[in-house]
Order: C-alpha cells, then structure tokens, then sequence
C-alpha cells in the first residue's frame, strides 16, 4: 500500500461529444494544472475523468460503452479513479449512479468547482479564460455563450446545458488575446446558438458587436461562426462579415428540416419561404460565402412527400456543407410525446439519400474551385499528406485540402496559399502557389 500512497497522480481527461465539450475540457484542464496537478488528454493516466455527451443515442451510448470501459479497467487495477463529468451525467445522474455504481463520482455540467476538489484541486476565479488547448495550436474554441432559450421540440440541450447565457465582451476578448499570445491564429466561435449572443447581457443581440472586438485582437487571422439560429438572425453580422477579412465568409446555421407540417412540429419559429428568403439574403450580402447546415430526417410525423419537399429543396439550395442525421426519441423532449413512428430503416434510406444528393453537389463545387488559389491554415500532417482548410472549411467536420509532402513542405501552424490542382467530393487536392 504504502509505495501505492507514493505514486503520483495523472488525470487523464477524456472528451466526447461536441466542440462545447472539447472548450470545457480544456477549462477544466488548465484548472487542474494551475494547481499544480498532472494532466493529460486522453492519454495514461491512473486517475480518469470522462466529459460525456447526452445528446443523441448514438452519443449516449458511446458516453456509456467509455464509461464502462474505465470502470473495467478500474476492477483489473489498471487504473485507480473514474469520475463522470458532463451532459450524460447532467441528465441521468440518478441512473447512472444506480447503474454504474463503481464510477467514484458524477458531476453535472455546471459542477466544475466540485469536481475540482475531487480531484484534489481549488477553483481559481483569477484564471479567466485560461486552458489548456487540445486543438492543434493554430485554432481553438471561443465559447460565447451557454445553454439556450428555445423551444425545439427534439433536442434536449436546454435540459443538459441550462437557459442561455452570454459571456461579456470584456472576456471573451480576453480570452482571445490569451489564445493569440499563445500562437493561436483561427478563433472558431461555439455557442448553443450565437444568434441570441448579448440578449440576456445587452438587451439586444451583440454577435456583432462582439465580432468588431474580436477582429482587433492581435494575432488572430480568422474568426468563424458555429451554430447560428436562424430565427432572428442578427444582419448586421453579414455587413461585418462582407467588410471585415478576418471573419471568415462561412456561417454555420442548422435549418433541421424545410417542410412547414415539420418545422412547426419542431417549434422551428420559422417555414420554408422565410428561411429560403433568409439564405438568399446571405447569399446577396456576402457573395461567395460557405454555409453549412444540418438536417433531420425521420421525425415523428415525417412522411415521404415531407422528405421529397427538403430533398428536392437541398438539391435547389446547393449548400456548400451539409450533415444529415436521423432523429433521435429524447425524454423529457417536447417530441417525446410524439410517436416515433418512421422506422429505422427508412430513416437510415433518406439520410444516405440526402448525402448521396450532397456528395454530388459537393463534387461540382468543388471542381469548380480546381485552378484557383486560396488562403490555406495547415492544421497538420497526416501519412504522405499536410493537411490544410481553406476559409470555407471548419475542422473536422468539412473539406480538407491535402500537400503532397513528397513533392512540397509547408509548415504546420502557418497559412499558404495554396493552387487547386484536384478535387474529390469532399476533399482538395493542391500546391504551394
């Protein structure tokens, strides 16, 4: 026993889920270094902390299948501690603790100081904005808000994450001056909704006036947009954005579906002439810009003339991004008390036949960008390949452009410009110009 007492500590730091955990991983972390602790990303460690993701089945079950691996791993002594952190935990802690008695504890997403002192470690007020990025250098989250305030009927965010609240401007471009001081040169903006940015603070929605802040901060390149709403759209931003070139001419906004029955079920806010409108509009102030989007198909309800409506409207939108996933039944979500009454399979079948459709759309945009020259951040290299994004692409989730790095070397971290010699369906292939 006495030689275990003597071992030190490693928190190893597990995150799962999406962009909004990876931040406050990466809070949590620079936490627990500021006190002097060991910490590590997902790496060995003896001591474990899982941030886990509630928000759809397949992200629930993987949160589980993670858990249950480590609390495994503590039964063989291979590691000492389990603690359970984030949306999952937030949702079902009172299951979970039933359920996976062996975890030493479960925290909420709002319970960082608690679990600091499980671990050993003291809230620190001072650190504003501090982290431990676990993005390749070049980029990191700015989180500008948590929790949201609308009343989507399928997502069970507000449950998980709270209403909404904004971070004063002061901060959030402290925080950046931080990032860019430590060589971080694409600030990409993460929120439940960034369209009600400022509301709760301001009284007014301040996405823009945010932005006008950020782009003076020194050493940051290109600032990109995640996760907009469209109902209420602050337009202002898209002025900005045509002016301004360090906001990167790319919007995230989740449209979710494109039938009124739907939208309305969803509690949408909006129908499908609005945010045709909307989406004309962008296109008509910023020429040229990327906009991403996701949809759901197979909501309760759904019938094949609502598919055939969003599939024939994808095809005439032609966005340059697009996620498609089918719905997941969530308690305690207003659409719980639906039935979920499109079966999987045909579920499964309109989802490929949205991205069979997007791939196609995907392949002649891009060959239309073969020739051309763009502004490239190289995030890393991967085999044979560096792997950059042009300003029309997020990472992980968008286009990449690959260097051959046989033939060419650019360096990780810095931007190139770099000439379109190839194009796949979601990927660029290309040279230094």
């Amino acid at each position: 026993m006495r030689t275990k007492s003597l071992k030190k500590n490693r928190i190893n730091v597990i995150t799962l889920g999406c962009s909004k955990n990876t931040y406050d991983s990466e809070v949590l972390m620079g936490q627990l270094k500021a006190s002097g602790k060991d910490v590590v990303h997902e790496q060995e460690g003896n001591i474990v902390v899982i941030n886990t993701c509630g928000f759809i089945n397949n992200a629930k079950e993987e949160s589980i299948n993670t858990i249950l691996e480590y609390v495994d791993k503590k039964e063989n002594g291979i590691v000492d501690k389990v603690f359970v952190t984030g949306c999952l935990s937030e949702r079902y802690r009172p299951d979970l603790e039933k359920e996976i008695p062996n975890v030493d504890q479960y925290f909420g997403t709002t319970d960082l100081p608690l679990l600091l002192k499980a671990l050993g470690a003291d809230y620190k007020h001072e650190l504003l904005g501090e982290r431990l990025t676990t993005t390749p250098k070049n980029y990191a989250y700015l989180k500008i808000a948590e929790g949201c305030d609308r009343p989507c009927s399928f997502c069970a965010i507000p449950i998980m994450r709270g209403k909404h609240v904004s971070q004063s401007i002061e901060k959030l471009v402290k925080e950046a001056e931080g990032l860019a001081k430590n060589g971080v040169k694409e600030l990409i903006l993460i929120a439940q909704d960034l369209t009600y940015y400022g509301l709760d603070l301001y009284k007014k929605r301040n996405l823009a006036e945010l932005l006008e802040n950020l782009v003076k901060v020194e050493g940051i390149e290109w600032i990109r947009l995640h996760y907009a709403f469209p109902t209420g759209f602050p337009m202002d931003v898209l002025d900005l954005m045509k002016r301004e070139p360090k906001i990167c001419n790319y919007i995230d906004i989740p449209l979710q579906h494109i039938s009124d029955n739907i939208l309305k079920s969803m509690r949408r806010g909006t129908t499908k002439e609005k945010t045709t409108k909307l989406l004309k509009e962008f296109r008509a102030a910023v020429p040229g810009m990327t906009i991403r989007t996701t949809l759901i198909v197979g909501y309760p309800g759904e019938t094949q003339e609502d598919f055939e409506t969003m599939r024939d409207w994808v095809q005439e939108m032609k966005f340059e991004r697009l996620g498609c996933f089918t719905y997941s039944h969530e308690e305690n979500t207003h659409a719980y008390l639906l039935e979920d009454n499109v079966p999987e399979e045909v579920k499964q079948a309109r989802a490929a036949e949205i991205m069979d459709l997007q791939s196609q759309i995907s392949w002649d945009l891009n060959q239309e960008k073969v020739g051309q020259t763009f502004k490239c951040i190289i995030d890393r290299k991967e085999g044979q390949y560096f792997i950059g994004r042009t300003e029309f692409d997020s990472p992980d989730v968008d286009n990449e452009v690959l260097i051959d790095a046989s033939k060419f070397y650019v360096k990780t971290g810095e931007f190139v410009n770099i000439k379109i010699i190839d194009a796949t369906e979601f990927d660029l292939y290309g040279e230094p110009a």
